[in-house]
C-alpha cells in the first residue's frame, strides 16, 4: 500500500511539473520571449530610433491607415457623392506621393537642413499632414479639388516620414547586419498592431463623429511626427552649398546606377516592380458593393471596420510566422510559395461577388473576414523577405 501511494504521489508530482513547464513554455513564447527581443533591440539601438519606429509605423502608418482608409471611403461616398470608378481614380492620385518615394529618399540623403538629414524631414512631414487634416476637418462643403489636394498633402506627409524612418532602418541594418530581419519584423509588427487598432475603431468613430471628425483625430496623430523630429538622435553634418548639393545628387545617382548594374540588385528590384504593377485590386469597388443595400451585403460602418481589422490580424500573424519560423528559410522558397498562395487567394473576391459562398452555406461576413485575413497574411509574408533584401543591398550613402 505504501509503495502504491508513493507511486501515485510521484505520478501526481510529475503531472504537475509537466503542466507547470507547459505553462512556462506558453508564457515564455507569448510574453517573455517578445520582451527579451524588444529589450535586446533597445539595447543595441538607441531608444529614440525605437520610439520613431513606433510612432511612424505604429501610429502614423498603422493607426492612421486604419482610420483614414475607412473614413476616406465614406467621405468620398457620403460627403462628395462620387461613384466607385471615380473613387478608385482619386485613391490612385492620393498614392502619388508614395510612388515618388525615391525622390523623398534622395532629398533626405543629399539635402541636409541646418546640418541634419532626418530630423527636419520628420518635422516637415508632421506639419504637412497635420495642417491638411485640420483643413478637411474644419471646412464644410469643401470643393472636391481642394479636398483631394488636402488628401494628397496628408499622404505626402506620411510618405516623407515613412521614407525618412526607412533611411534610419537601413542605416541601422548596415551597421547591425545581424539585426536586419529583426528590424523589419519590428516595423511590420508596429504597423500591423496599429492597423488592427485603427480598423477596429474606424467604423465606430465614423459612426460617432463622421468621416470629417476622424480627420481631426488624424491631425493629432500627425503632430507626433514633429515630436519624433525633435527627439531623434542624429549627429549633425556640415551644411552644403548649392554646388555641393548638386554634386551630391550626381554622386547618389551614380552610386544607384552602379548598384543596379549588378544582377543581384536589378533582378529583385524588377521582381518587386512587376509584383506591385500587376497586382491589380478593386478595393474601392468592393467597398461600395459591401455597403450596397441592393446587390451587396449592406454592411454597417462598424462591420466594415471590423472586417478590415481582421486583415490587420492576418498581417500580424504573417509577421509572427516569418519572424519565428521563416526568416532562416531560403529566400526563393519563401517568396515562391507566398506568391503562389497569393495568386490562389485572388479568386476569393470572385467567389464572393458571384455569391458562390452562399451556395456553399458560408455567410458573407464570415467569408469576407477569411478573405481579408488570408490575403493580408500572405502579402506580409511575401514582402518581408524582399524588404530585408532591399535594406541589405542599399548602396552606402544612399538610404
Amino acid at each position: 500500500m505504501a509503495n502504491r501511494s508513493e507511486e501515485a504521489e510521484y505520478e501526481n508530482d510529475s503531472r504537475r511539473n509537466h503542466q507547470d513547464k507547459k505553462k512556462e513554455g506558453v508564457l515564455d513564447l507569448v510574453l517573455k520571449r517578445p520582451l527579451r527581443w524588444l529589450r535586446m533591440l533597445i539595447e543595441e539601438l538607441h531608444w529614440s530610433f525605437f520610439f520613431g519606429v513606433i510612432i511612424v509605423y505604429g501610429v502614423s502608418q498603422g493607426l492612421g491607415k486604419g482610420l483614414s482608409k475607412v473614413s476616406t471611403q465614406y467621405y468620398f461616398k457620403d460627403e462628395q457623392k462620387i461613384q466607385p470608378s471615380q473613387a478608385q481614380i482619386y485613391v490612385g492620385l492620393i498614392q502619388i506621393p508614395w510612388i515618388i518615394k525615391p525622390l523623398w529618399g534622395l532629398l533626405t540623403d543629399v539635402v541636409p537642413v541646418l546640418g541634419y538629414r532626418r530630423r527636419p524631414y520628420f518635422i516637415l512631414a508632421g506639419f504637412l499632414a497635420m495642417i491638411s487634416m485640420m483643413v478637411l476637418w474644419l471646412h464644410t462643403n469643401l470643393h472636391l479639388a481642394l479636398a483631394l489636394s488636402c488628401l494628397v498633402a496628408g499622404s505626402a506627409g506620411v510618405a516623407i516620414a515613412d521614407v525618412t524612418i526607412d533611411a534610419c532602418v537601413t542605416q541601422c541594418s548596415i551597421s547591425h547586419p545581424t539585426l536586419a530581419a529583426d528590424m523589419q519584423s519590428l516595423c511590420g509588427l508596429c504597423s500591423s498592431i496599429g492597423s488592427l487598432v485603427g480598423f477596429s475603431l474606424s467604423g465606430v468613430l465614423v459612426h460617432l463623429v463622421g468621416s470629417k471628425g476622424v480627420y481631426g483625430l488624424l491631425g493629432v496623430t500627425a503632430g507626433l511626427l514633429v515630436v519624433v523630429g525633435m527627439v531623434l538622435k542624429e549627429s549633425p553634418s556640415r551644411s552644403l552649398g548649392r554646388k555641393h548639393v548638386n554634386d551630391k545628387f550626381l554622386d547618389a545617382g551614380s552610386a544607384i546606377w552602379k548598384t543596379f548594374q549588378y544582377g543581384e540588385v536589378w533582378r529583385p528590384c524588377l521582381f518587386m516592380l512587376l509584383s506591385a504593377a500587376v497586382s491589380l485590386h478593386i478595393h474601392e469597388g468592393m467597398f461600395y458593393w459591401y455597403t450596397d443595400s441592393k446587390d451587396g451585403p449592406s454592411f454597417s460602418k462598424e462591420a466594415v471596420g471590423s472586417i478590415m481589422s481582421f486583415g490587420a490580424i492576418g498581417s500580424l500573424v504573417g509577421i509572427l510566422l516569418y519572424q519565428n519560423f521563416l526568416k532562416n528559410f531560403p529566400f526563393r522558397n519563401v517568396v515562391f510559395w507566398a506568391l503562389s498562395l497569393s495568386v490562389l487567394s485572388g479568386f476569393l473576391d470572385l467567389i464572393l461577388v458571384l455569391r458562390i459562398n452562399l451556395k456553399l452555406g458560408l455567410p458573407d461576413y464570415f467569408f469576407i473576414v477569411v478573405d481579408e485575413f488570408v490575403s493580408h497574411m500572405i502579402s506580409r509574408i511575401k514582402w518581408l523577405p524582399l524588404l530585408v533584401l532591399s535594406s541589405k543591398l542599399c548602396p552606402a550613402g544612399v538610404y
